[in-house]
Parts: structure tokens; C-alpha cells; sequence
């Protein structure tokens, strides 16, 4: 999945911290949630201006800084 057009970092808003579509919603939020146990369904349900796709986007956003902080070496 190609995040880049839903995943935003502007530095004035929520300290530089990856945002959703320049909303105050941040990818932080939105993992936290789901490791909570929260579903998709109940996440857009409490949420209604996020997306299946914006939460997608916030899974693969994360999974590719993790790809890049294992390639460091150590």
C-alpha cells in the first residue's frame, strides 16, 4: 500500500508527528488503538472521519519504519 498520500508529518501540527490526511489524528493514535484490541470497525465507528484506508495506511506506514530501523546496523 502506498501511504504518502495518507499519511502527513507538518511540523506545526501535533510536534512533527505523523498525521492522517493533515488531521490531528496521528498514526500513534490510531496503532494504539488497535493494540488495545479495539476493531476497524469500532476505531471508524468512534471516528467517523477516518477511513478502512486511512487505518491501512497507518499499519503500513509503520511496518516500513520497522523495515527500516532492523536495516540499521547495529
Amino acid at each position: 500500500m502506498n501511504y504518502e498520500d495518507i499519511i502527513t508529518i507538518e511540523p506545526g501540527k501535533r510536534s512533527g508527528k505523523p498525521c492522517i490526511r493533515g488531521m490531528r489524528m496521528t498514526v500513534t493514535d490510531v496503532l494504539e488503538y488497535l493494540a488495545s484490541g479495539m476493531s476497524h470497525e469500532e476505531i471508524l465507528a468512534d471516528f467517523p472521519d477516518l477511513t478502512e484506508e486511512d487505518i491501512r495506511a497507518c499499519l503500513a506506514f509503520a511496518a516500513e519504519r520497522e523495515r527500516r530501523l532492523a536495516s540499521i546496523p547495529a
